[in-house]
């Protein structure tokens, strides 16, 4: 893996900073592996020797960027990672237009509502408004979704540019979870065209048996799906009538976000 600052020549090596490559990996291969993994096992995969994979793992241990779990001898990623991007989202006005908007939406589908962005090769779950149900669902901040049969990740996926679609689809293995779930690469695409006719995606329980999620894209002032807010809940409680109206509350939320993150159909057009 090579990074390179902007403006930087490929073939000078006096900025390069190896040991930080290195860290850098390790950060991204536990994060797609949320069971963590031994220092062996990480060594192995990134063609590390021992001495370097053991202080890289220690340091970011002592900086809280991993954690150590002594009984399994297994390095995990911490949550610092997940408040840098908090940070992030911030700095882009994203968390604070979308918080508001999420606790009002939760307040009229009266379900848990969810915000999410895209990550490396699937969703990741950022910030929820819960139910307001005795029982109601409650999610993880960091958990990942899969692309191909949850709601956010079809509406995210309906709108991106075709080559990047095509990146994330050269990842998908298009997992199947019960009778439900989409495994064929051509019913899906054929599904991301009727979210974009439609404005909203749906996973009829095509992850979980029972439940079922409606959700958005987000657009930014580009054009570009930045994200996604979506509802959750047991099918015994969402009757036909109640997804309906539900789907359009929240692409109407979905709407009033992008259009305050600078969103327009000048932007559609420019895309």
């Amino acid at each position: 893996m090579e990074i390179f600052l902007p403006n930087m020549k490929k073939e000078d090596e006096n900025y390069k900073v190896p040991n930080l490559e290195k860290g850098i990996a390790v950060l991204e291969y536990l994060s797609s592996h949320s069971q963590g993994k031994t220092l062996q096992e990480i060594k192995q995969a990134l063609e590390l020797s021992q001495t370097t994979a053991y202080r890289i793992l220690n340091t970011l241990v002592r900086l809280g960027y991993l954690f150590y779990e002594e009984g399994t001898k297994r390095y995990k990623v911490s949550r610092k990672l997940l408040t840098l991007g908090f940070r992030s989202l911030k700095e882009h006005n994203m968390l604070e237009v979308v918080l508001p908007r999420l606790q009002a939406l939760r307040d009229e589908v009266k379900e848990t509502v969810c915000f999410g962005v895209l990550g490396n090769e699937k969703g990741i779950f950022i910030e929820q408004a819960q139910g307001l149900h005795t029982f109601h669902f409650v999610l993880s901040p960091g958990k990942s979704f899969e692309l191909h049969c949850s709601a956010p990740g079809k509406a995210i996926m309906a709108y991106l540019p075709n080559t990047v679609r095509d990146r994330y689809l050269s990842h998908m293995r298009f997992e199947r979870y019960n009778s439900h779930t989409i495994t064929d690469r051509n019913v899906y695409l054929k599904e991301l065209e009727n979210v974009r006719k439609l404005g909203y995606a749906l996973d009829n329980e095509e992850e979980m048996t029972g439940v079922i999620c409606i959700g958005a894209a987000i657009l930014d002032y580009t054009g570009y799906p930045c994200g996604a807010i979506w509802m959750l809940g047991p099918k015994d409680r969402l009757s036909k009538e109640v997804m309906q109206t539900s789907a359009k509350a929240i692409v109407q939320v979905a709407k009033q976000i992008s259009k305050e993150l600078g969103y327009s159909l000048t932007s559609k057009m420019n895309k």
